[in-house]
């Protein structure tokens, strides 16, 4: 499972594509192409100075001199067989430093437990990054089974329950999602603008996301909002299964509403689900 889907190594995926938004004139040149280069090297794992080149559609030795200073740093490597470079270990800690402070994950993780003894499935939170959903918190299935850990992986927002359950509650947010284009991860996958909307509206409503087989084939969910103080939805909790065990039952899903109350409620929210801002 863990296989099909994308290894994030921070929580700022939408910065790769900043280019050509509002508010680019603030962003500093440099930086911008550092951070475009870690991103192109999380979505390939290896590749060398004319293939980075290329692919930023930026001069080779321009690309040679920001790899170097990120390598001076540790936050990419080289591989000695190959002469590519890939992501280096600098990457990780800053993961685990943004994980180890993130008050949502904290407040999630004694919940998702719960929820996980309650229904025998096992729990992601996740929160929005760019047009994916990051996954912070993975809480596996308390059947002893093994499993891979699921905590960095990315999921399409809009092939994913956790992404629509958050983008029901951020209009904004999900005018620029619908507008931009959208991978087709299964047959099942939903693309089309017009759907999504409509889809999205249905979530504003009950506070229950539904995917089945959309990201994965052979897996669905079912995901609710997770608002903060403010009243803004900050991130979104699901209950994950095999395709086989759908559709989900009503104890499950007032287990998951349950959950994601109690965690929005930690965070300082006065009400669940809020209305959508």
């Amino acid at each position: 499972m863990c296989g099909k889907l994308r290894l994030c190594f921070n929580l700022v995926k939408g910065c790769s594509d900043v280019e050509g938004r509002k508010g680019t004139r603030h962003v500093i040149q440099s930086v911008d192409r550092a951070a475009r280069v870690l991103f192109a090297l999380q979505g390939e794992r290896r590749l060398g100075i004319a293939e980075l080149a290329t692919r930023l559609e930026l001069a080779p030795s321009t690309v040679h001199g920001i790899v170097r200073t990120l390598a001076a740093h540790y936050l990419v490597v080289q591989d000695p067989g190959s002469g590519r470079y890939q992501l280096g270990p600098a990457v990780l800690r800053l993961g685990n430093v943004y994980l180890d402070t993130l008050e949502l994950r904290s407040r999630a993780m004694s919940w998702s437990e719960e929820l996980a003894r309650r229904t025998g499935m096992a729990v992601r939170t996740g929160v929005l990054a760019g047009e994916d959903m990051v996954i912070i918190h993975h809480e596996p299935r308390p059947d002893g089974s093994r499993q891979m850990p699921e905590t960095g992986i990315v999921i399409p927002a809009h092939a994913s329950a956790l992404g629509k359950a958050q983008l029901a509650f951020l209009p904004a947010e999900t005018e620029r999602v619908l507008a931009s284009a959208h991978r087709s991860m299964t047959g099942e996958t939903i693309t089309d603008a017009a759907e999504l909307r409509k889809e999205l509206g249905a979530v504003a409503r009950t506070a229950l996301a539904e995917e089945k087989d959309e990201a994965v084939l052979g897996e669905s969910s079912v995901a609710a909002p997770i608002f903060g103080a403010s009243g803004t939805a900050i991130g979104a909790i699901a209950v994950v299964l095999p395709t086989t065990d759908w559709p989900v039952g009503e104890p499950v899903r007032d287990a998951l509403r349950e959950a994601a109350r109690n965690v929005s409620r930690e965070l300082g929210a006065i009400r669940w689900p809020a209305q959508s801002t």
